[in-house]
Parts: C-alpha cells; sequence; structure tokens
C-alpha cells in the first residue's frame, strides 16, 4: 500500500473535501483519505501510482500538490455506528427545536425565531445528509448534498420574503419574553449537540461540517 502527501492550497473547510471525497472515492485504486485541513495536506493511500490522483485532483483547480510517495498501513476506518447514534441524537434536538421555534415564532411575532427555526430545520437536513453519508455510496452523497442545497436555498428565500412583507406591511411588535426564553433553550440544545459531535472525534468531512454548523448555531443563539 501506497500513501500520497498532497498540498492542496485552497482546501480550507469541509466543502472542498468533501468535493474531493466526491472526486476520489469512486477511484477503486483508493483505499483511505485522511484530511488535514489547518495544514492543508491530504494522506491518500492507493495501489498504483499518485499520477492518476494528481490528474483527478487536478480537475478541482484547488492548487493541489504532490509532496511525495511512500509506503504504508492503510489507517483503520472510524467507528461508523458510533457516528450513526450521534447525528441521529443531534438531529432529533434541532428538529425538535425547529417544531418549537416556529410555533412561539408564529405565536409571539418574532421573525427571529422563525428564522432561527428554519436554520435549525436546515441544521436538520446536513445530519441526515450526514447520515445518508455515513458508510454510503459515492451517487447518493452526490444526489443527497445536490437535495439538500437546493432546500436550503429555499428556506433562505422564505425567509427573506417573510422579512419583506413585515417590513412594507403594518405587524405587531414581537413579544420579547418569547424570544429570550425559547433562545436560551435552543442554545442549549445547540451546546449538547456540539458536545455529542466533538464526543465522537470524527475527521470526517460530514461530521467536521455539522460541527461547523453547530458552533456558528451557538454564536447565532448567544446574539
Amino acid at each position: 500500500m501506497n500513501k500520497s502527501t498532497f498540498k492542496v492550497s485552497q482546501m480550507d473547510c469541509p466543502s472542498e473535501e468533501q468535493m474531493i471525497r466526491m472526486k476520489l472515492e469512486s477511484n477503486p485504486q483508493i483505499k483511505y483519505l485522511d484530511f488535514d485541513i489547518p495544514n492543508r495536506k491530504l494522506d491518500v493511500y492507493h495501489q498504483g501510482n499518485a499520477q492518476e490522483i494528481n490528474v483527478e485532483l487536478g480537475a478541482l483547480k484547488l492548487g493541489e500538490k504532490l509532496l511525495g510517495t511512500e509506503k504504508a498501513e492503510t489507517p483503520i476506518a472510524e467507528d461508523e455506528t458510533k457516528q450513526k447514534k450521534i447525528l441521529w441524537w443531534v438531529l432529533y434536538i434541532n428538529f425538535g427545536f425547529f417544531v418549537i421555534e416556529m410555533t412561539t415564532g408564529w405565536i409571539s411575532s418574532s421573525m427571529g425565531l422563525i428564522a432561527d427555526s428554519l436554520d435549525m430545520l436546515a441544521d436538520s437536513i446536513v445530519y441526515a445528509l450526514s447520515l445518508f453519508a455515513v458508510g454510503g455510496a459515492i451517487s447518493r452523497k452526490k444526489k443527497v448534498a445536490k437535495f439538500s442545497g437546493y432546500f436550503q436555498m429555499a428556506l433562505a428565500l422564505l425567509g427573506f420574503s417573510e422579512v419583506v412583507r413585515r417590513f412594507l406591511s403594518s405587524s405587531e411588535t414581537p413579544l420579547f419574553q418569547w424570544m429570550i426564553i425559547v433562545s436560551i433553550f435552543a442554545l442549549i440544545g445547540n451546546l449538547v449537540s456540539l458536545w455529542l459531535i466533538n464526543k465522537a472525534k470524527s475527521k470526517e468531512a460530514h461530521m467536521q461540517a455539522s460541527a461547523i454548523f453547530t458552533s456558528n448555531d451557538i454564536i447565532v443563539n448567544g446574539g
């Protein structure tokens, strides 16, 4: 087994990592991908020559450069059962808060709560996508990722249209007490979700992306 190390200068978030996975995982010679996003490095465990992999990476135009190839043992894959259990928990938490925030948002006339509920729903879709990604075929990952992208765009347009409607028409002043109370519970829910995700200590793209989205939500709820 060979290990080829690549420097990918434009790989700075899980989005580029997922692009690389979709590009390379269909290659039968590639057995394992190990990403180091902070240092923008990628270790590819493979059979055969590294030149074919270099060409495939070049098609993505992410500034790839082959640093070297050496003999190595294939790393042990992460426990997929543990990943799935954690993702199911955070999916339940986020979808539950979507229902709570959407309901209280309409009752209290709070666009802030409604917008955050849509964000919770979008995160639920991300976690569902991550569940599909665990051990899934590359074709399924692409289809679900495409659907998730369109769905989140639709949610963003829905929220923006409601903001415009409220700006152009007269609307009641939101009940700020509801906003504060529900946001505190949503903050607790996101803190628990982040703790569960970090507990997995996973380097997989879908798990790291989930951690980033949840960290952003903690900042939003804190605000």
